[in-house]
């Protein structure tokens, strides 16, 4: 089950901040901790999973590192910078690793060296790079057909570090129906939560594991149904040899068949990406991000206008059940849906609950909020969509989208197309003013920013428009003034009788980290 990587060299989100001297001594009069001010990042991991084993696929990536101002290109030596720069952003073929036990995976073989990074490879026959990225601002994309290619992963450092982006999007063909399998690639972990799995009868759902560092690591998964814990022991101890991938089948794990489920994974070493992709053989495919759990609302975004069906999945580990109010916000304001005015979640258990169309011809986002005198422990839900399904012209086509966190300063969205595009903005509280910036195109053109407002508990839906010389795929970068805001973004393709569609959240891109201030005073006390 092990799959060879490929590597982002220079891409992608474990996030190595800059680490400011620590004080030795305040100076007279002034407070012993300084206060934190926003640095760049200086490195930043992500890892995308395989695409699909589909026979007709193809496979869309795109990079992008939006500018970051006052950040400049890393320093390098007279006559190396061109040089440098490419080896901080490239796509290259990984070595490969065979599959072996927990204690040897991941250790080169005999005449392979290592390098600075601790991967292994034959230093004589490097790979070339592929899909250098030159700079922020300039996004670059690159396509696989077919099945069996390998995830990705690989690290971005310096100036292409903060905010780097990296979106997989793969289009099938074929008797079963079409699809559009989306997804961000996702900074490495130790811990996901997912809600709105499947080891029902139509449902092939995998989880994909992509150990990025060169150290093997093992994993759990656990799996939690209507009825609360499965008992599944092949769902412990899997091994994940560095620099690979395992995809493990959920049906698998149990030998029942559970129409919803939350699933738990933890690395117990070392740090993983973890995303789930779930095939529905009744219609429809996409990738199922883990779930994000916000202290305060839970906020699902990108509810495409004309949503046929919305499942929602709801799941608290606490001790204590959970009461949810349930909130629509579309473009006039947040309504409470008829005959859905809250949820109860249980405890350890996984809540399932049909939410109809919900959405008419506009698009909307989900807001689930605490009751009073409810349970405290972290909630974690996702929406199953689906569109079309009318009849034989529109098969069914199905997207997910989990509770993500708010968009904090900056968030990015990438691979967007010339059509089919739509950005969603939600503010669940006040209202938010957002800038929004269209990326130059991968063969160039220029940056164009607007200026928006969110109006409080309201959802925005924006379809970009492309500057004159700019062509597809672009990126789309989103600026807050700190309100709470939350964000998605809507892909479509094929026929707009029978749409394929894709939803991406945007989380904060963790461009900046706060670092303490330093103070310098080296004096020495003397009596």
């Amino acid at each position: 089950m092990n799959r060879t990587l490929m590597s982002l060299v220079g891409v992608v989100a474990a996030i190595g901040a800059i680490t400011g001297a620590a004080a030795l001594r305040p100076a007279d009069g002034e407070a012993a901790a300084p206060p934190t001010e926003p640095r760049p990042v200086e490195r930043s991991t992500l890892a995308c999973p395989r695409p699909t084993s589909a026979e007709s696929a193809t496979t869309w990536y795109t990079a992008y590192t939006p500018p970051l101002p006052g950040l400049s290109a890393p320093d390098a030596p007279d006559g190396e910078g061109e040089e440098q720069q490419e080896s901080l952003a490239a796509l290259v073929p990984a070595p490969e690793y065979a599959p072996g036990t927990e204690e040897d995976a991941g250790e080169p073989e005999d005449g392979e060296e290592t390098d600075e990074s601790g991967e292994s490879g034959d230093a004589e026959d490097a790979p070339d790079p592929v899909l250098p990225l030159a700079g922020p601002g300039i996004p670059v994309t690159g396509r696989v057909t077919g099945p069996d290619h390998p995830a990705l992963t690989g690290t971005a450092e310096e100036a292409l570090a903060p905010g780097w982006t990296v979106q997989q999007t793969t289009r099938t063909e074929g008797d079963s129906g079409d699809a559009l399998l989306g997804t961000a690639c996702q900074a490495p972990d130790t811990d996901f939560w997912f809600a709105g799995a499947s080891t029902s009868a139509a449902r092939h759902d995998y989880v994909h594991l992509t150990n990025p560092d060169p150290a093997a690591t093992v994993v759990d998964i656990e799996l939690y149904g209507p009825e609360g814990a499965v008992e599944s022991e092949a769902g412990q101890n899997i091994a994940v040899p560095g620099g690979s991938s395992v995809p493990v089948r959920l049906a698998t794990l149990t030998a029942e068949e559970i129409p919803a489920l939350a699933v738990h994974v933890t690395a117990r070493s070392g740090r993983i990406g973890a995303q789930i992709e779930a095939v529905d053989t009744a219609g429809g495919a996409d990738w199922l991000p883990p779930s994000a759990a916000p202290d305060g609302a839970l906020v699902l975004p990108g509810i495409p206008a004309g949503a046929r069906s919305v499942r929602l999945f709801a799941f608290t580990p606490g001790d204590a059940d959970v009461v949810l109010d349930v909130g629509l916000a579309g473009g006039g304001g947040t309504i409470t849906p008829a005959g859905h005015e809250t949820v109860d979640v249980t405890a350890g258990a996984v809540t399932a609950v049909d939410l109809g169309g919900l959405t008419q011809d506009e698009p909307g986002s989900l807001v689930l909020t605490r009751a009073e005198g409810t349970g405290t422990g972290p909630v974690f839900a996702a929406l199953q969509v689906i569109v079309g399904g009318d009849d034989e012209d529109a098969p069914p086509e199905t997207a997910f989208i989990p509770v993500t966190a708010p968009v904090g300063h900056r968030a990015t969205a990438t691979g967007n197309t010339a059509s089919g595009t739509r950005l969603i903005l939600t503010a669940p509280e006040d209202a938010v003013d957002v800038s929004v910036t269209v990326s130059a195109g991968t063969d160039g053109g220029e940056p164009v920013t607007e200026q928006y407002t969110v109006d409080g508990r309201t959802t925005f839906a924006l379809d970009p428009e492309l500057p004159d010389g700019t062509e597809a795929p672009y990126s789309l970068t989103v600026e807050t003034d700190g309100g709470p805001l939350h964000a998605a973004r809507i892909l479509t393709m094929g026929d707009g009788d029978a749409p394929l569609v894709t939803v991406q959240t945007l989380p904060d891109d963790h461009s900046t980290v706060a670092v303490p201030g330093t103070e310098q005073d080296l004096s020495i006390l003397t009596d």
